[in-house]
């Protein structure tokens, strides 16, 4: 079910570049374990910035907020009832649901700040899983290709800023699986031919937010060194990891915060 509170231009991304979302797009069992013990014993979540509702808990009662209709179109049958709305301005009653939770997509909203205060207003705990930018530089694909991306990524907040913005947080580390199911910017680090698809990077919102002529650069010297054998050879160390930490973490604030985990500073 769909009702409409207001529209966003912040849906104007993703109602460009959502149409094939789900092809590649869609929830990491290992990662989706760890959202769910953040969430603890919450029975009722709103899940805000919600996409396509990968990460839903089948088992609670789920809200969903999204403002890109051409996401929501891509919600299954079976998904949670979605609100069409924004991060920064949710329609809810203060503490409304046990928790809030926000799955990469805070990156997006036009006032970050805001909308995390937003999870913390409406909800007793907020798990919010996103990407800590000071890791930017130890990514093969930044480092060797898009190098762009660093002064793009080093604008954004920090894991730290996140947590104070949500009034104190514990931040776990989540290290992703070389064979990661959920198609984001660094899920295909020990994969690095699924760059040059345009359906993998129709998924990854970085790509359009780069000059088209660097990335049309970038994709032909890592075609090349695909060729060559020379990535192989710099990134021998990754190839028998299971599993790497990329930046990917999970800010857990307000009740029962203690979800397992290793704390990152």
């Amino acid at each position: 079910m769909i009702k409409l509170v207001q529209a966003s231009a912040m849906s104007d991304l993703y109602d460009d570049l959502g149409r094939t979302y789900t092809r590649t797009r869609a929830a990491d069992p290992r990662i989706a374990a760890a959202i769910e013990r953040a969430l603890g014993d919450a029975r009722t979540v709103v899940n805000v910035g919600a996409g396509a509702g990968s990460y839903e808990s089948r088992h609670r009662l789920v809200q969903a907020v999204e403002p890109s209709l051409t996401m929501i179109a891509q919600r299954p049958r079976q998904a949670a009832p979605v609100l069409r709305a924004r991060a920064e301005d949710l329609p809810f009653a203060d503490q409304a649901f046990d928790a809030s939770m926000a799955v990469l997509s805070d990156h997006h909203w036009t006032d970050r700040e805001r909308g995390l205060r937003e999870l913390r207003r409406v909800a007793r705990r907020a798990v919010v899983f996103t990407w800590e930018p000071r890791k930017v530089g130890e990514s093969w694909l930044v480092r060797d290709y898009f190098g762009e991306f660093a002064d793009h990524a080093g604008k954004g907040m920090t894991t730290d800023d996140l947590a104070a913005a949500l009034g104190g947080a514990k931040i776990i580390r989540v290290p992703i699986p070389h064979d990661c199911r959920d198609g984001f910017l660094h899920a295909y680090w020990r994969r690095p031919e699924a760059y040059l698809d345009p359906q993998v990077r129709a998924g990854i919102s970085v790509f359009s937010a780069l000059p088209e002529a660097a990335v049309a650069a970038a994709l032909r010297r890592l075609e090349v060194d695909l060729a060559s054998g020379a990535w192989r050879a710099r990134n021998a160390a990754l190839l028998d990891l299971e599993e790497s930490d990329l930046g990917y973490r999970l800010i857990v604030a307000g009740a029962s915060e203690g979800a397992p985990g290793d704390p990152q500073p």
